[in-house]
């Protein structure tokens, strides 16, 4: 039952998601919102909804372990799984503008976040830089955005929906996340409880890589769509938004605890990975298949690491 509560929730996160971003971008189209702003605010809380909620209700459930971990597990799966996949159909580029600087800024707030714990806390305070940053990038982002308004407006024009069905999207993606997330929170505790994993070993590996699954559906279309260049700037992206965002969200409600094991081995796997891309856009100019490979493989290498170490706990 707890798998079956887990995949359920899962499905319906990323599905309410996604209704909830088309629903609300259309809207705020009909509302004269500019596109830029639309793409900063809306598309990206939207597309975070499915962390952000799990972890919230993680946090208010008692299992703090789970709300940091799927953080933390989503980084993690992000730039080796999420990026390795897309990169055995065609090389990603790293060319795309603003990539290194973004790249440079996703390390910098994972060592950020490692040195503002406080005594293995991460507390009100924290949380709130970290909002307070999150601020300051939307604003970089939309200063940076401005030349390419125009192409922003025909993309968010192409998708925008009649009002009453905009209206139910919108609906139907706040209701669905609020109980997806709480799906997904039964089945993970449920799972830990019924194998004897940790609620942090589950939340780095099961439902972190469930969360992330917009970003790899993201990454293969675009790949297919020979946009193998915006799928990197989705991934950094999203991290950015996952530390900032999410974390600091969840942590301006719910202090987080930070389990030594989190603190000394997961949270340096995140910066180290980070760190890999960063390197790489001054090595390369693509993901290759041979990386996207080395990345997947490692990945797997270190989900069954985790889950064995958290069955021994």
């Amino acid at each position: 039952m707890a798998v079956v509560l887990i995949v359920a929730g899962l499905a319906l996160l990323v599905l309410s998601g996604d209704a909830l971003v088309r629903g609300a971008v259309s809207i705020a189209q009909r509302l004269s919102v500019p596109p830029i702003i639309v793409g900063l605010t809306v598309v990206a809380f939207g597309t975070s909804a499915p962390e952000l909620v799990v972890s919230l209700q993680a946090a208010f459930a008692g299992a703090p372990g789970l709300a940091l971990g799927n953080v933390v597990g989503s980084n993690i799966a992000n730039v080796t799984i999420i990026l390795g996949l897309p990169a055995l159909i065609a090389p990603t580029l790293l060319t795309e503008k603003g990539t290194r600087t973004s790249a440079f800024f996703m390390v910098a707030i994972s060592a950020f976040l490692m040195m503002n714990m406080h005594g293995l806390m991460i507390d009100r305070l924290t949380g709130l830089r970290l909002v307070l940053l999150l601020a300051i990038y939307l604003g970089f982002s939309a200063r940076s955005a401005r030349d390419s308004a125009k192409a922003a407006e025909e993309e968010v024009a192409a998708a925008m929906l009649s009002l009453p069905a905009a209206i139910a999207l919108t609906i139907f993606g706040v209701i669905g996340l609020a109980l997806g997330g709480k799906l997904t929170t039964d089945g993970a505790l449920g799972i830990a409880a019924t194998f004897g994993v940790a609620e942090s070993a589950v939340g780095l590996t099961i439902v972190a890589l469930g969360t992330s699954l917009p970003e790899l559906a993201a990454g293969i279309a675009a790949v297919l769509r020979k946009q193998n260049g915006v799928a990197i700037g989705n991934i950094i992206g999203s991290n950015i938004f996952n530390i900032l965002g999410i974390l600091g969200i969840t942590a301006l409600f719910f202090p987080l605890p930070v389990e030594v094991e989190m603190a000394s081995v997961d949270m340096w796997i995140m910066f180290v990975t980070s760190l890999m891309i960063l390197v790489m856009t001054f090595w390369t100019d693509r993901i290759s298949r041979l990386t996207g490979i080395i990345l997947t493989l490692g990945y797997f290498v270190y989900v069954i690491v985790a889950l064995r170490h958290g069955v021994a706990h």
